[in-house]
């Protein structure tokens, strides 16, 4: 759990696909809201699609920087933030918000419980990823209605997270945002009780 890092170096060697398969399975085995299982995955392997997401990342990326000044800017410049160019295996993972699985039930008043779903999914992945020795990494910093037509998916799919998966390049169980001086772990779990 500890070493449940947010991986953005990787290592080119190819990731075997039955590890991927077993990682794959504890995905399809999480819980979903009335049993909707509303994520949807696309593996991007085309390399124009590929250059597409990391076109998007960069664009967005560089706007990002745009909003900090100073020192925080000069860090934000120096922080490695997607492992996109690297990542031997890459996903897309969209929510159906239209699927029908399930009924609607305990998404009526919650629909965004579709969505909370498929996190806990990626979740269970990102466990059993590093179950396999892999580490995933969660590319946030994204257009998701350009990536959404850049992978030409369905309307009604809404974006959740591209995932870059594969070989770390080295084991630290302190993130890397920490040690790059961008935030530091909070030293206690925020809880209240009313």
């Amino acid at each position: 759990m500890r070493w449940r890092r947010d991986v953005r170096r990787f290592r080119t060697d190819p990731v075997p696909e039955d590890s991927l398969a077993r990682a794959l399975q504890a995905f399809a085995l999480a819980p979903s809201v009335g049993l909707s299982e509303p994520w949807r995955l696309l593996r991007v392997e085309s390399p124009a699609r590929r250059a597409a997401c990391l076109a998007n990342f960069r664009d967005c990326n560089a706007r990002a920087l745009d909003g900090f000044d100073g020192d925080r800017a000069a860090t934000y410049s120096r922080l490695k933030l997607s492992g996109m160019a690297e990542a031997p295996v890459q996903l897309a993972v969209f929510c159906d918000d239209t699927t029908t699985k399930g009924a609607g039930l305990g998404a009526a008043t919650m629909p965004e419980t579709r969505a909370y779903s498929v996190v806990g999914a990626i979740i269970h992945l990102w466990l059993a990823l590093r179950a396999e020795g892999l580490g995933l990494g969660w590319i946030s910093i994204l257009d998701p209605l350009r990536l959404a037509a850049e992978l030409d998916v369905p309307d009604g799919w809404r974006f959740i997270g591209y995932l870059c998966i594969g070989w770390p390049e080295e084991d630290d169980i302190v993130p890397e945002l920490e040690r790059a001086g961008w935030e530091s772990r909070s030293p206690s779990l925020h809880m209240e009780t009313r």
